[in-house]
C-alpha cells in the first residue's frame, strides 16, 4: 500500500512549482496548466476524472500525488448572505474564512495563520494566541472551499468570488513565502484569474516585509493603522513599538511608488468609543495621511466578549468621517456584515491550540477584573 503521508499535495503548488513537479516526473510542462484548471476551475480532486491526461499519467499521479482539501467542520450563512466556514487543520486547531456578498462583488476574507502573534488589543483573534503558519495549500484551500460552495465538482467555476483580502486570522507578512505563492495562484489565469487590483494584503506594519513584498508582487495593499499617533498605537497595535508610524507610512509610500498604476492604499481604522474616535483624533489622522495616496476605511468596533471596548455612536463616526472628507480624503464606513454568525471584522477566533499561552493569560485577566 502507498504511504499517503509522502504524497505531494498539488493543491498548494504555485504555477511555477506545478511546472517543476511535472518536469521532475518526466512530463511536459503544459500538464501544469491542465492540472491547475482541473483543481481550481473545475474543483476536481479525482485524477481518474481528468480525461485530458492519459491513463499511465493518471496512474502515476495517484501513486505519488494527491489533492488534499481542508476539512470543513462548520459552515453558516448570515441573514445578510455572509458565509463563514470553520476549517480544522492538521494538529487540531481551526481557522475561519468569511465570504461577504455585495451588489457588484463577492469578497473572501482569507486567513494566513492559526491564531495571531501580534495581539492587537481590539481583535478577538489575537486573544486566542498563536499556533503556526498556514501552508500554501491551507491558504488557497480556503478559496477553493468558498468557490466550490457555489457549484459541484467537475463544473466550471462560476465567478462568485471577485475579490480576496488577506485579512482573516493572522499577519500575512509573517508567513511571507506561503502567502505570496497563494496570492500568485489567486491571480493565475489557469486558476482563479483575479486581478492584482482585486487581491489585497492587509498588514499591521511589518515594515521590512512590506519592502520585500514590493519586490515580488504588485497586489493591492491595506494598512491596519487604527491610531493617528505612536502613543495610542503602541497600546492598540503592539508591533508599533518596533515599527512606529513614521516608518510604516514611509514603507506604504515606497510600496505604492513601485506599482505600475496609480493605486491607493486602504487605511483601516477601527473606531472604539472614547479611545480613538474624537474629533481631535480625526484632525490628527487627516494631517498624518495628507501625503499618502489612500482611501480611509472606518470600521466601527465589532464587540466580542470581555474586549473592554465599545462601538462608538453613529454621530461620532459621522463627525469623524466628515472632518476627513473636509480635508479631501476619500472615506468609507464599513458596514457590519455577518455579526449574527460572528463573522464581522475583528471577530474571527477559530479554536487555536495556543503555543504562546496568551489565551490563558487573557482569560485569567478577565476573570480577575470581573472578581474585583
Amino acid at each position: 500500500m502507498t504511504d499517503t503521508t509522502q504524497k505531494i499535495n498539488l493543491l498548494g503548488l504555485s504555477p511555477a512549482k506545478m511546472e517543476a513537479f511535472f518536469i521532475d516526473i518526466g512530463e511536459k510542462k503544459f500538464r501544469a496548466q491542465q492540472m491547475l484548471k482541473w483543481i481550481h476551475q473545475y474543483g476536481e480532486a479525482d485524477f481518474e476524472k481528468m480525461t485530458n491526461m492519459g491513463k499511465p499519467l493518471r496512474a502515476k499521479l495517484a501513486e505519488i500525488a494527491e489533492i488534499r482539501l481542508p476539512e470543513v467542520v462548520y459552515e453558516d450563512i448570515s441573514t445578510d448572505g455572509t458565509r463563514k466556514w470553520v476549517m480544522r487543520m492538521p494538529g487540531g486547531s481551526s481557522i475561519e474564512t468569511v465570504y461577504i456578498p455585495e451588489k457588484e462583488r463577492g469578497t473572501l476574507c482569507v486567513s494566513s495563520q492559526i491564531g495571531c502573534s501580534l495581539d492587537c488589543s481590539f481583535c478577538s483573534t489575537g486573544k486566542q494566541g498563536f499556533n503556526r503558519d498556514l501552508s500554501v495549500a491551507e491558504i488557497i484551500g480556503q478559496v477553493y472551499v468558498a468557490a466550490m460552495s457555489f457549484h459541484g465538482p467537475g463544473e466550471r467555476r462560476e465567478r462568485r468570488i471577485t475579490n480576496v483580502v488577506m485579512m482573516g486570522m493572522g499577519e500575512p507578512l509573517l508567513n511571507f513565502d506561503n502567502v505570496v505563492d497563494a496570492m500568485h495562484l489567486m491571480m493565475e489565469d489557469n486558476a482563479y484569474g483575479l486581478s492584482k487590483r482585486r487581491v489585497t494584503l492587509s498588514t499591521s506594519g511589518v515594515v521590512p516585509m512590506m519592502d520585500k513584498l514590493g519586490e515580488v508582487t504588485d497586489v493591492s495593499l491595506a494598512v491596519s493603522l487604527h491610531a493617528p499617533n505612536d502613543e495610542l498605537r503602541n497600546q492598540l497595535v503592539p508591533i508599533n513599538r518596533k515599527y512606529p508610524i513614521a516608518e510604516l507610512i514611509a514603507a506604504t509610500n515606497r510600496y505604492l511608488a513601485r506599482l505600475p498604476d496609480r493605486r491607493k492604499a486602504t487605511i483601516e481604522y477601527t473606531m472604539m468609543e472614547g479611545v480613538n474616535d474624537s474629533l481631535e483624533n480625526a484632525i490628527e489622522l487627516a494631517e498624518l495621511l495628507k501625503q499618502v495616496p489612500c482611501k480611509i476605511n472606518l470600521i466601527p468596533f465589532n464587540p466580542f466578549p470581555n474586549s473592554g471596548y465599545k462601538r462608538p455612536s453613529n454621530n461620532r463616526v459621522y463627525r469623524f468621517r466628515d472632518h476627513l472628507v473636509s480635508q479631501n480624503h476619500i472615506v468609507t464606513i464599513r458596514s457590519t456584515r455577518g455579526d449574527d454568525i460572528d463573522a464581522a471584522c475583528g471577530q474571527l477566533v477559530g479554536k487555536v491550540e495556543d503555543r504562546t499561552r496568551r489565551s490563558e493569560r487573557y482569560i485569567n485577566a478577565v476573570q480577575l477584573d470581573s472578581n474585583q
